[in-house]
């Protein structure tokens, strides 16, 4: 196995890459933010909103159209009813954004299979595999950064080649610009640039005409859309402020919010805090001015985010990235010389975050078990599977402890979450207990029977929408209702909206048909959100 992965890294990546991402990809259900992306394509195909988007028929200008075409596209190949389908777009950037940090590690010189021992944490890493698996812009604008960076960096080495190198990277700037504007030029490239002029500051002169001209293309590339709609449709001013104006007063955190940052890769939580430990790290390493580029690519990523008042978790995406090729220098010095460490501290570090492992591998069949065992024969074949690889990888990881054989621990680590994702996300269907399910896709029949329309009557749900189908005109703009003129027709609305609506139109009767849930879990469950709930009305005027 050693020889193979020595021999064969890149297919190793892709193997591993391709279990994590595609693994039941179409499984879990939809969230918020992909489905707000998923309307607007749909509204694309179906209604040609190609370049004045829409969300619910309404203007949507606050976030950028490359995701969103590049899903309708697929929508355009093979249908809406997939969410394999839908999703595969964001997957395969990701399998982008790996293969091409695969690439950038191997161009910035790591040597000794570092390049893929960094890769193999980047996307075993939490917030990258699930963004990987969710169709929303996030994965894209990273993935677009992490390209462009890669041909920065080629053009810094090759200026033989500089020219194709720069257009390249300045049409990627341009693509991560068309897909969450700023963002990740200020969360991701940004902190590159500063991190890379820091540490190798003798090639500043050289190279900054190179960022110039990757700045001007990217730029060009990034504002043609908003600024064609800027031009073309007296909307977009008010909804291009609106998302301008959330960075400064829209889920406002305190400066420190984010400095628990490594937590967010997951299994690699304790070897990302021991890699950021400076002065333990760098007497260690080979390559010192690599790790302290990446140290402070990492650090200068999360204090230039930490600025920003608007703060949420999944916003620490671009963080991970080169965390985790700061991480790779303590895995990379483990493999190398575990068996030689003398410290007694230093090696309980390891015996104790790998243990954990271990022992969470141990456990946690017997915690699904004892929580799921009235369901677990609809579900027995992956449950077997997922026990046994969960006992295997315990049992090598802890002979691979008293071994100190820290190559085999790696890569144990890496099968053990590569099996959690191929058994734990049908497994996850256990949890789906809420008898009161009912789709809102349901109510297309009820309208067809009727012959009546359907009305929003409350705050836009874009999951409850997503699932229905179509676009629901709103009755409500926050301030006044609007009854339409149709004498009969359906009315979704929250339970509590009910007595205004009756006050508001005396003249009509509500008869109340059915109740759309599209919550998973049951109402006894803390997950059980109410949002996703609404009463479905069928509205009469009276004669």
């Amino acid at each position: 196995m050693k020889r193979f992965i020595k021999e064969y890294p890149l297919a190793v990546l892709l193997l591993v890459a391709a279990a994590m991402l595609f693994a039941h990809l179409g499984l879990i259900q939809t969230n918020i933010m992909e489905a707000r992306n998923l309307i607007s394509a749909r509204e694309m195909v179906k209604d040609g909103h190609w370049i004045f988007t829409t969300l619910n028929n309404q203007p949507r200008y606050e976030k950028p159209p490359l995701p969103t075409w590049i899903t309708a596209m697929f929508m355009l190949i093979g249908g809406m009813q997939s969410m394999l389908l839908l999703r595969l777009p964001a997957a395969l950037t990701c399998l982008m954004l790996v293969y091409f940090f695969y690439r950038l590690a191997q161009a910035m010189q790591l040597k000794n299979n570092q390049p893929l021992v960094a890769s193999l944490i980047l996307i075993t890493s939490f917030y990258i595999f699930f963004a990987g698996r969710d169709n929303q812009w996030d994965i894209y604008t990273h993935a677009f950064t992490v390209v462009c960076i890669f041909f920065l960096v080629k053009a810094f080495s090759h200026p033989e080649h500089a020219a194709r190198h720069i257009i390249l990277a300045g049409l990627f700037f341009g693509f991560s610009f068309l897909s969450k504007g700023p963002v990740s030029f200020y969360g991701l490239m940004l902190s590159f640039l500063v991190a890379y002029f820091i540490v190798y500051r003798n090639t500043l002169g050289r190279n900054l005409l190179c960022v110039l001209f990757v700045l001007i293309i990217g730029l060009l590339v990034g504002f043609s859309w908003p600024l064609y709609v800027k031009f073309f449709d007296v909307h977009a001013g008010t909804a291009i402020s609106k998302q301008a104006e959330n960075w400064s007063n829209y889920e406002v955190k305190p400066f420190w919010y984010y400095w628990s940052f490594f937590t967010q890769s997951g299994i690699w939580t304790i070897p990302s805090f021991i890699a950021l430990m400076y002065l333990y790290i760098r007497r260690r390493v080979q390559n010192v001015k690599a790790y302290n580029f990446y140290f402070l690519w990492t650090i200068i990523s999360v204090i230039l985010l930490s600025l920003i008042p608007e703060k949420k978790a999944r916003y620490l995406l671009p963080v991970l990235i080169p965390l985790a090729l700061n991480t790779s220098f303590y895995i990379q010095y483990l493999i190398e010389s575990f068996k030689n460490i003398k410290a007694g501290f230093e090696k309980g570090i390891v015996y104790f975050s790998f243990g954990l492992i271990a022992l969470i591998a141990f456990a946690a069949p017997v915690a699904v078990y004892f929580l799921f065992k009235a369901r677990l024969g609809e579900y027995i074949l992956w449950y077997v599977l997922f026990a046994l690889i969960s006992v295997c990888a315990g049992i090598i990881l802890m002979r691979s402890l008293l071994k100190q054989d820290f190559h085999r621990i790696f890569y144990t680590t890496i099968f053990f979450m590569c099996g959690i994702v191929i058994t734990v996300i049908p497994l996850s269907k256990m949890y789906y207990t809420n008898s009161d399910y009912y789709a809102a896709s349901k109510l297309n029949a009820v309208e067809e029977k009727l012959h009546i329309k359907t009305y929003e009557g409350d705050e836009f749900v874009p999951e409850i929408t997503w699932d229905y189908g179509d676009y629901m005109p709103n009755l409500s703009n926050g301030k006044s209702i609007s009854m339409p003129a149709d004498s009969v027709f359906g009315l979704l609305i929250d339970s509590t909206s009910l007595p205004n609506y009756r006050q508001t139109f005396p003249g009509y009767t509500f008869n109340k048909y059915a109740v759309v849930d599209l919550n998973a879990p049951s109402k006894n469950e803390k997950s059980y959100n109410s949002r996703l709930v609404k009463e479905y009305y069928i509205v009469r005027k009276a004669n």
